[in-house]
């Protein structure tokens, strides 16, 4: 049930037998239909989220009703709200399923004893953390800095695998361009 999870684990630290039953009895499996809501704003979020399974959108819809897409998680990443998840205050973020999903949750108690009682995963955490950091200030840098046309090639180059799996819509609203925007930049290469 936990298969891809244990794997990815595995693939990141050296884990014991022991630790993987740890893991095993904390996670739960949580299945999205496509369009269905791993999040809504409003609520509050409490878990890790580690997609085994499908593709999910992170966004936000301004007061123009205008969405803005914040991130794509497919299988091996993670996804959350971590503002709300830190603060315990509303979610700003809905997390929708693009694609049937299969994610594993851990609540933030259990996530907390993990990292406390597995050393290695809290400093695989830690790594992650600080990668996910440099990803976001490099997705800073190209919002502000890049022409419509190096902001589409660097998602092309960063996310290839993704290209048919989303939505051009969806891709538009990730990286702040208008869908006639994209389609001209799309036309050009």
């Amino acid at each position: 049930m936990f298969d891809v999870f244990i794997e990815y684990l595995q693939s990141k630290l050296t884990i014991t037998d022991a630790e993987v039953e740890m893991v095993k009895q904390i996670c739960r499996l949580k299945k999205l239909r496509k369009k269905q809501y791993l999040l809504q704003e409003g609520d509050v979020w409490r878990y890790n989220a580690f997609v085994q399974k499908g593709l999910l959108r992170t966004y936000r819809v301004d007061n123009k009703g205008q969405e803005h897409v914040i991130q794509f998680s497919a299988e091996n990443w993670w996804s959350g709200d971590r503002y709300s998840y830190l603060t315990e205050t509303p979610a700003r973020y809905n997390i929708e399923a693009i694609e049937d999903c299969d994610i594993v949750l851990i609540t933030k108690v259990d996530y907390e004893n993990l990292l406390e009682a597995i050393p290695a995963l809290n400093t695989f955490v830690r790594h992650l953390v600080e990668r996910s950091f440099i990803a976001s200030q490099n997705r800073i840098n190209a919002d502000i800095s890049f022409t419509a046309e190096e902001k589409y090639n660097d998602f092309v180059t960063t996310h290839p695998a993704l290209l048919n799996r989303i939505p051009q819509h969806m891709i538009a609203s990730y990286l702040g361009l208008t869908p006639e925007t994209l389609s001209r930049v799309r036309s050009k290469r």
